[in-house]
């Protein structure tokens, strides 16, 4: 069973989570490190934020590599 869908949300916050840099270097690729993204909702979750959209940017980094990013917007 699955939570009743929220819409009514009275305040926002919007956090940004990215990989390391200097993973980009060593390796050529990175992705987002999902322990650490499982970690900031579970945080804000525990204050009673609810996760409302989730959006992958990625961005140039130092010339050569791409670096992830997941900007959360979350809501209560």
């Amino acid at each position: 069973m699955t939570a009743p869908q929220r819409t009514d949300y009275h305040e926002y916050k919007v956090i940004h989570v990215t990989d390391g840099g200097i993973k980009a270097v060593l390796l050529g690729a990175t992705g987002l490190p999902m322990p650490v993204i499982e970690g900031e909702l579970n945080r804000w979750a525990a204050e009673g934020w609810q996760l409302v959209f989730m959006a992958i940017e990625q961005r140039r980094f130092a010339l050569f590599w791409d670096r992830e990013a997941a900007v959360i917007t979350l809501g209560r």
